[in-house]
Order: C-alpha cells, then sequence, then structure tokens
C-alpha cells in the first residue's frame, strides 16, 4: 500500500498534467504485479470489489472517536476518507504494510460478515496516509484527477508503444491487466481482443477561432450539424455490441435497444446518441435521464428512446477504413447504412455551402432552430485519433448568460477542499405577497416589486423568492476563488454539513450552453454546461434576472 498511498497523494496535489503523467510512469515502473493493475483500475474504470463500506466505517469510528468530534470534523474537512484517516487513532505497526493486492484479495475473498474486520485491521495497520489511500481504493473515487485516457497515456510514455493501440485492446481485458503488462515490458504478446468487441480512439475536433479562418478554403471541407448529445462508437461484433462514450467508458447496459439493433453485424461506427421523439431532437436533459444507469424499465425505453445519428465508419466486416478520406469513409457509411439500417439510426446530414458569407448565415440560426452549432471536416482527413488541428473543427453557437444570485456554496475537493468552490445560483421567481423568515426570500425581485417589514412579527413581506438554476465549479480565478470564499464566510446565513447557506447579495453572471426543464429543480429548469462568466460585485441582487427570463430561452434558446 506504501507505493499506492505515495502516488494517490502526489496525483491529489499536482495539477499539471505531463507531472501526472510522470508520476503514473515512475509508479508502474516500481511497483510489481498485480498491485500496479489493481492501482489501474482504482484510477480508471473501479475495482471489481463491491463493499458497503460507509455505514460499517461510521460505526467503526464511532467506537473509537468522539462523534461530535467527528461530524465536526467531516464537515471542515469535506471529505470521509480522509476525516477518517486522521481521527483513527495510531496503533503500533508491525512489519511492512500489506500489499495492494493483498488487500483486494482479502476483500474480494471474504464474505460480506467479514468486512468490517478486514476494514478495522488494515486501517491499524497503516499510518495516516496509508489509511486514507486504503479508503479511496474501497470507496472507489479517488478523485485524484486521473481519467482514463490519461491512464493510457501513462502506459504509452512509459512502455513507449503507442496509445491507440493500448486502446484497441483495454477493453478485452481485466484487472490486474497482467497480460497488457506482460506485452508492455516486452514479455508477452499483444493481447488479442478475439470476439470481444473493443473501443477505437476517436477523432476529436478543435473549437474554430478567429484565426483560423484565414487558412479556410470552402472547397476542402463538408458541414454537419453539430447535435447536443454525446458522442459514441458502436462496436459490434457477430456475438456482441458495446457502446462506448468517446473517452472509452462503456456504457452499454444503459442502452439495450442499440445494442440489439446492431446484433450479429460486424462493424465499428462513430455517430451522436441522442433522444428522438416522432423525428424531432429532445433535449439534452432528455438523454441524460439514460446515463449512468445499469438497468433501464419499459417505460424509460418508452419515453426516452435512444437514436444513434452516425457520422463515420471505421471498420466494416474486419476491413479498417480509417485511413481513408472522408468522403471515402462517408460514401461507405450510406452504402452500408442503405442496404441493412439498424433500427432508430440514421445518417448525418451534410449541409451544402459554397462560401464562408454561407456558413455564417446558416451558423446564425442554430440557436434558433435548437441545434448546438456545425461541425467542418476536411474532405480528404484520414481518420486520427485525438485532436488533430486543420482537419475538423467545431463551432459552436454563442454561449447564453444570465446574471443570478449566489444561493449556496460546498467546499470543493482536494487542493480546494479548503475552499467554498461549488455554487449553487439561482434566480426570481415571483409569488404571492405573505411572511417568511427564509434568508433567501427576503429580497424584492426588482425595482417593481415591493417588500418590507412586518413590525409586529419582525417578518418579511415578499413578492419574489430565488428559486436554483444551475451549479459551477469553474470559471474563476485562484485569487477570485479567494475572493468569493471569504464572502460566503462572511455572509453565511445557515450551515448544512459542508454547504453554507449565504444571504441573497451576490450576483454572478452564468454562461451556459443552454436550458431546459427539469423536475428536479424547484424553478422547473437546468442549466446545460453552466460555468462562471463574470463575478458582478457591483451589481445588486435585485437587479438579477427573472425565471420568465429563463422560461423564454427553452423555446427561443
Amino acid at each position: 500500500m506504501d507505493l499506492f498511498a505515495t502516488l494517490l497523494d502526489r496525483l491529489v496535489i499536482t495539477p499539471q498534467r505531463n507531472r501526472k503523467i510522470s508520476l503514473l510512469a515512475g509508479y508502474f515502473s516500481a511497483a510489481p504485479d498485480p498491485d500496479r493493475g489493481y492501482a489501474l483500475a482504482c484510477l480508471t474504470d473501479g475495482l471489481p470489489l463491491k463493499i458497503s463500506w460507509r455505514r460499517t466505517l461510521l460505526e467503526l469510528v464511532a467506537e473509537r472517536s468522539d462523534p461530535v468530534l467527528y461530524k465536526l470534523s467531516r464537515d471542515y474537512i469535506g471529505d470521509t476518507a480522509e476525516t477518517v484517516a486522521l481521527l483513527w487513532p495510531d496503533a503500533p505497526i508491525v512489519g511492512a504494510a500489506p500489499r495492494l493486492g493483498d488487500v483486494v484479495a482479502a476483500f474480494r475473498d471474504s464474505h460480506r460478515s467479514r468486512h468490517p474486520a478486514l476494514i478495522a485491521a488494515h486501517l491499524d495497520a497503516l499510518d495516516a496516509r496509508g489509511r486514507w489511500a486504503f479508503l479511496k481504493l474501497l470507496g472507489g473515487a479517488p478523485r485524484a484527477g486521473v481519467s482514463a485516457r490519461l491512464a493510457k497515456v501513462a502506459l504509452a510514455e512509459w512502455s513507449g508503444h503507442d496509445v491507440a493501440e493500448i486502446e484497441e485492446v483495454w477493453h478485452a481485458l481485466q484487472p490486474p491487466y497482467e497480460p497488457l503488462f506482460n506485452w508492455l515490458e516486452g514479455r508477452g504478446a499483444r493481447p488479442d481482443p478475439g470476439a470481444v468487441p473493443v473501443f477505437r480512439p476517436v477523432m476529436l475536433a478543435h473549437p474554430i477561432e478567429d484565426a483560423d479562418w484565414a487558412g479556410f478554403t470552402a472547397a476542402d471541407y463538408v458541414a454537419e450539424w453539430k447535435w447536443d448529445g454525446i458522442r459514441v462508437q458502436v462496436s459490434a461484433k457477430p456475438g456482441d455490441v458495446r457502446l462506448f462514450s468517446r473517452a472509452g467508458d462503456d456504457i452499454s447496459l444503459a442502452f439495450p435497444e442499440v445494442r440489439s439493433s446492431f446484433l450479429g453485424r460486424d462493424v465499428v461506427a462513430d455517430g451522436e446518441l441522442l433522444v428522438i421523439r416522432n423525428g424531432i431532437v429532445a433535449p439534452f436533459n432528455d438523454l441524460q435521464q439514460r446515463l449512468n444507469r445499469k438497468t433501464v424499465s419499459a417505460k424509460m425505453l418508452k419515453d426516452h428512446p435512444a437514436h444513434v445519428r452516425l457520422y463515420d465508419l471505421l471498420i466494416d466486416g474486419g476491413e479498417d477504413l480509417r485511413g481513408l478520406p472522408f468522403m471515402d469513409r462517408r460514401k461507405r457509411l450510406e452504402a452500408w447504412h442503405n442496404a441493412h439500417p439498424p433500427r432508430a439510426t440514421d445518417v448525418s446530414e451534410l449541409v451544402p455551402f459554397t462560401s464562408r458569407e454561407d456558413l455564417d448565415a446558416i451558423w446564425s440560426q442554430t440557436r434558433a432552430s435548437a441545434i448546438e452549432g456545425l461541425m467542418l471536416k476536411r474532405r480528404d482527413s484520414a481518420y486520427l485519433a485525438g485532436r488533430v488541428k486543420g482537419q475538423w473543427w467545431k463551432w459552436k453557437r454563442s454561449a447564453l448568460t444570465l446574471d443570478c444570485v449566489l444561493m449556496y456554496a460546498q467546499r470543493g475537493s482536494g487542493k480546494r477542499s479548503s475552499f467554498y468552490s461549488d455554487y449553487t445560483f439561482g434566480v426570481w421567481k415571483p409569488v404571492a405577497t405573505e411572511t417568511t423568515t427564509d434568508p433567501n426570500a427576503v429580497v424584492a425581485a426588482g425595482p417593481d416589486v415591493g417588500a418590507g417589514a412586518d413590525a409586529d412579527t419582525g417578518q418579511t413581506t415578499r413578492a419574489a423568492e430565488l428559486v436554483p438554476v444551475g451549479k459551477a465549479y469553474s470559471g474563476f480565478t485562484d485569487a477570485e476563488l479567494k475572493d468569493l470564499d471569504r464572502w460566503i464566510r462572511q455572509n453565511t446565513t445557515e450551515k448544512f454539513g459542508p454547504v453554507r447557506a449565504v444571504a441573497p447579495g451576490l450576483v454572478l453572471e452564468v454562461a451556459f450552453d443552454a436550458v431546459h426543464r427539469s423536475a428536479r429543480h424547484k424553478s422547473g429548469v437546468a442549466m446545460r454546461f453552466p460555468r462562471i462568466h463574470r463575478i458582478r460585485w457591483d451589481k445588486p441582487a435585485t437587479e438579477a434576472d427573472r425565471l420568465d427570463t429563463v422560461m423564454a430561452l427553452i423555446d427561443g434558446g
């Protein structure tokens, strides 16, 4: 565990991508099998363990620490594993720390009734950093800033192999990945995926900037609509079908109807996953109801029907098409789809244009047409893994902005764990005049709505209340984060564990891509990709936007 604990500790405090890759590569060189394979699984796809540990952990801590002290500490730190690791009493450590592989084997091979004793024994056998890493291992969410893609890049740089080669065998392997490490170190053959459908690295587009138009020639490109879904790859073999996200995550279980429609085929296709009803693309929020599910009800299948809009054909009947020009692949895709179209699929439409002026006119209408923007692809582009500049461009419609009022703040994680960095914000919703002591409802929603104090009760008569419309944790600098954190601490009205409610006094200009109806929010709406665009220290909260302005964007934006 010592090597893994050191790695995890350094990854959490290291923001630089290249430095993280170096740390991972050093660990792969130093750690033995199967430890490094289980560490890799913990940081990427998750360990093959099912442990209900949180309640057990609270019971164990209660036997060894004051419950009030634990609660106060947990509220301040904002992380259960770190709190327990620090509060757990140190015991005399005899011998070396347990190996990571032995820890996994102990839990994998034992009945869950034995788990409390095993957890306590391992916590007793480790120092504070080891205890923290052990609990992160069991929890399955270390939050070390390592994506599966980053881990694969680290494997590639450490071993000298191409990351695309690693991607193409990844989903045919299981932790602790010993055949993978044998191959990467030259001690074994490249793992053979066989009949298992595997992921191929996707080709990504660059956001187009003003400077990029200088070398743009209309005749060299084709245009497609950019839809607000998620990029997917359908990988089908005669005996199985897998559906992957663009990062290579297997999302097959959430979309059984897509898998069944490709059964019996030998193909790898690239496209956009959408929810479509009666030929109309539904908002992203509808698709989100289907994501991250392991089982899908019949009602969900009916109410949120999945559809794949195909962009590209990578492999057809075992023939690799990725080296062909885009237009040749496009012809193969159209011919393949015309011959035997899978259910709930179609081929992405090419948008005709002859000049930059044509594109400007088309792009300017995308928001009114509820389309996210345009994709521009070179006619002669091969299908290249990663983001290769100059080949594919994405031209998203301009972001929307609203002035919102900060309502709640929550501590972040990792290096932000001491700061209130996750912000929930809202807009004003007119309500019937009444009395209340709610600190988020004591200010009128603009100069046209009155408010005043009741002399007898001390309560406040109001004509508007704040309702949440989104949450964001990006878009501000470290210096701004410190200023925000200071303001939040000085204007807190209530505390709920790591969350604070604040008085309605700070306006945030929020940028977002779209807004959708949402039954989960009191406002009835939710933002798509919100981020803090500007902190309006100068603007009174009474002048923030109102809910009717937001609702108008659902139809118009």
